[in-house]
C-alpha cells in the first residue's frame, strides 16, 4: 500500500469533524451492498491480501496477552539508547528480547 494513499486522524480529530457536521467520506450504502463474493474478489484484486487469501482463517484463536506488569528498571544507557533509536514500540522490542531469553532458558532447563 502507498503511503501516499493513507491518512492518519486520531479521534479527536474525527469528534471535532463531526461536531462540525462534517460527513463521513466513505460510501456506505455501497459497503452495506456488497456481497461476501464482492469482498472476496475485491480482495483478490488487492496486491496488499495476495499472501494471505488462501490462509485457512477458520483455526484461528484469538489471543488475548497478558496485561504487562509495570515496574522500574535500570539499565545501561547505551542499551535504553540502542533500542530506542530503533523507534516507537522500543520498550516492546526490549520485552520481546527479554521473552526470547527466558524462553530459551526454560527450554535448555528443561
Amino acid at each position: 500500500m502507498s503511503e501516499e494513499n493513507i491518512t492518519r486522524t486520531t479521534l479527536a480529530e474525527l469528534l471535532e469533524r463531526r461536531a462540525r457536521g462534517e460527513k463521513s467520506q466513505t460510501d456506505w450504502a455501497r459497503i452495506d451492498a456488497m456481497t461476501d463474493e464482492d469482498i472476496e474478489r475485491a480482495m483478490r484484486d488487492d496486491p496488499d491480501w495476495q499472501d494471505f487469501m488462501d490462509i485457512d482463517w477458520s483455526k484461528a484463536k484469538m489471543v488475548i496477552p497478558d496485561k504487562k506488569k509495570a515496574i522500574s528498571i535500570r539499565l545501561d544507557p547505551d542499551i535504553v539508547d540502542f533500542f530506542q533509536a530503533t523507534g516507537k514500540g522500543y520498550q516492546t522490542r526490549i520485552n520481546a528480547v527479554l521473552r526470547h531469553f527466558v524462553d530459551e532458558q526454560k527450554r535448555s532447563n528443561s
